[in-house]
């Protein structure tokens, strides 16, 4: 079999669990450390911000939404690669999916290095590292 599924494979394998890591943070509310975070949590649930046209979110809802569009972002990507390695897909269509995941998983890495804690961007990381020998081991296979 070509070398570069095993590459993407593992990147889809990351995608998945890098999904499914951080949709368990959706649901769980980490306590208060003390009176400042205890009041900081409370502000970000209760105070809502004015957005015009009628919407007034608070800043935890915004953050919902982003941690979830993250989620859905990982599992699009390892959902599309799983799919494409199972179908059996042509080596150019391949080499195209590879470099629009190293783009996208690549400014997601970079975002996450630059703003987030450990676990995410190690998980990004990984995705981002994996991805990369993938499409060398792609264009090897297509230049022969």
């Amino acid at each position: 079999m070509k070398k570069y599924t095993t590459w993407l494979k593992t990147a889809s394998v990351f995608q998945f669990i890098t999904a499914v890591i951080h949709a368990t943070s959706l649901f769980l509310k980490p306590p208060p450390a003390n009176d400042t975070e205890k009041q900081l949590f409370e502000l970000m649930d209760t105070y809502k911000f004015d957005f015009g046209a009628g919407f007034h979110r608070t800043m935890g809802e915004l953050t919902l939404a982003l941690s979830a569009c993250f989620c859905l972002v990982c599992l699009l990507g390892g959902l599309i690669n799983w799919y494409l390695i199972r179908k059996k897909a042509d080596t150019e269509i391949m080499k195209g999916i590879i470099t629009i995941n190293l783009v996208v998983f690549g400014i997601c890495f970079g975002l996450m290095a630059t703003f987030a804690f450990l676990p995410p961007i190690v998980l990004s990381g990984l995705i981002f590292l994996f991805l990369i020998p993938a499409r060398l081991t792609i264009s090897n296979i297509s230049n022969a």
